[in-house]
């Protein structure tokens, strides 16, 4: 894994790197699922709340983060609706690889080490290319549940290096007349 910290990687710069046939193999995807809860309501149209996580910034997030996101959300709105009263959903993929140019370190690295002669790097991870405003997580659930739908976005915005907004995208009127807006 990359011994870099996460903020070296967070800046989108340059061209997106996402060819795997060129590259010497790519770490496993962290992430286990992209749809968690009850599935059926949600693709029927069934429930009447959906709240969505966007970013305020254009930025790279790494597959660890997105992953932990999606656990501490996952777990905090199952905890309050059970397993069939929600439907979370992670938005985006990471198709982006990102590499490493690893240098040793200590005593002797002058010796075994090549500095920046032929820099490329390994591959070390990879991340999510997110444009500001760009929806990351999104919920879907009954207005009782809104206040523990919210924590737990609010929870998984904390994961991610870029400030975050929660948003309330269907359901406006049945959270004002229970006065939860």
């Amino acid at each position: 894994m990359a011994r870099k910290p996460a903020k070296m990687y967070r800046q989108v710069k340059g061209q997106a790197y996402t060819r795997r046939e060129y590259t010497g193999g790519v770490p496993n995807n962290r992430i286990l699922r992209y749809h968690m809860g009850n599935r059926k309501v949600a693709e029927a149209g069934g429930f009447e709340v959906v709240i969505e996580l966007t970013v305020d910034n254009a930025v790279q997030i790494r597959h660890t983060a997105l992953e932990a996101a999606r656990m501490v959300s996952n777990s905090t709105i199952r905890e309050a609706s059970g397993e069939l009263g929600y439907a979370l959903r992670v938005h985006k993929y990471p198709h982006n690889i990102l590499r490493e140019n690893k240098q040793a370190t200590g005593a002797g690295a002058d010796r075994v080490s090549q500095g920046m002669r032929l820099s490329f790097g390994k591959n070390v991870g990879t991340a999510a290319r997110v444009k500001k405003n760009d929806v990351i997580i999104s919920i879907q659930t009954s207005p009782e549940y809104y206040l523990a739908a919210r924590d737990s976005l609010r929870k998984a915005g904390m994961k991610f290096p870029s400030p975050t907004t929660i948003r309330v995208k269907k359901g406006h009127e049945q959270l004002r007349e229970m006065g939860l807006v």
